[in-house]
């Protein structure tokens, strides 16, 4: 990894990690050879898997330009953010309105060694990152990075992608997600997408069986328990849907088998 004063030597080359897998299997350049198995193994068990990951990844496109295109939002909070992969979150939004600002979160070391890529906001916008865990939405909330770039009298798009099938039932990550909603106002909203094995169980309970055994247990979630999430808001149409069926755009949807695809993603407002 280059040197650019961040702290690489934190980073555990030996053992996958989620978010190196994810950028391996996307067609990433910033992951290791453990990374390299776990995707190859995993993408055995579930030949769909990068469809998958690539649909998740094409889903976070479209919400987020909806979010500024239609719903006006100019302030995001992305928690869980993962390795940078073009186009982030900031160039979308800014995109549509260059001043909007981002701030990003992530606990994984790597994230931050690579963090000028998320940090190269429009001259009229601004960007900042914020290294906690999604499990300590105090720190999220308290942090000088998010109070100095983000005004929470003003509505806030909460972004919270691909992260909670890796938060178990003894973080509750439902709770967690509710404590970073409670400071923001009344017209805010909140993004996610939510794994599930709902459409291909037998498969996506092998990739999860996979992740597990390098010490990455995983959450999924039927389609009750991502209603969860979205008590008290108001969805978005077309709800709570497979990332494929989520407002298509043309653009890499066609073709997509429902069965090829194991996450639920969702955009809602608060009132």
């Amino acid at each position: 990894m280059p040197d650019n004063g961040w702290p690489a030597d934190r980073i555990d080359t030996e053992n996958a990690h989620s978010a190196r897998i994810y950028d391996y299997i996307l067609g990433g350049k910033d992951y290791y050879p453990a990374d390299q198995e776990a995707g190859d193994a995993m993408s055995r068990e579930w030949p769909a898997l990068p469809i998958h990951m690539r649909a998740n990844r094409d889903w976070m496109n479209r919400a987020v330009r909806w979010l500024a295109e239609e719903a006006g939002m100019r302030q995001f909070l992305d928690i869980g953010t993962g390795i940078p992969t073009s186009p982030n979150l900031h160039e979308i939004a800014q995109a549509v309105a260059p001043e909007s600002r981002v701030v990003y979160v992530d606990n994984d070391p790597i994230v931050l060694t690579l963090s000028q890529g998320l940090l190269a906001s429009s001259p009229e916008g601004r960007t900042a990152y914020i290294e906690a865990d999604f499990r300590d939405p105090g720190t999220i909330l308290d942090a000088a990075e998010l109070r100095d770039t983000l005004d929470l009298t003003q509505p806030v798009a909460l972004t919270v992608i691909a992260i909670v099938h890796f938060i178990l039932d003894e973080d509750d990550a439902v709770a967690v997600v509710r404590r970073l909603l409670e400071p923001l106002p009344s017209g805010s909203y909140l993004a996610m997408s939510i794994g599930t094995a709902e459409f291909a169980p037998q498969e996506v309970g092998r990739v999860a069986r996979e992740y597990a055994a390098r010490n990455m247990p995983m959450r999924l979630r039927t389609i009750d328990e991502a209603h969860e999430f979205f008590d008290g808001l108001e969805l978005v149409e077309p709800g709570i849907v497979q990332v494929h069926k989520w407002r298509p755009d043309g653009t890499g949807e066609e073709g997509i088998l429902d069965e090829d695809i194991a996450m639920y993603g969702a955009v809602a407002r608060k009132p």
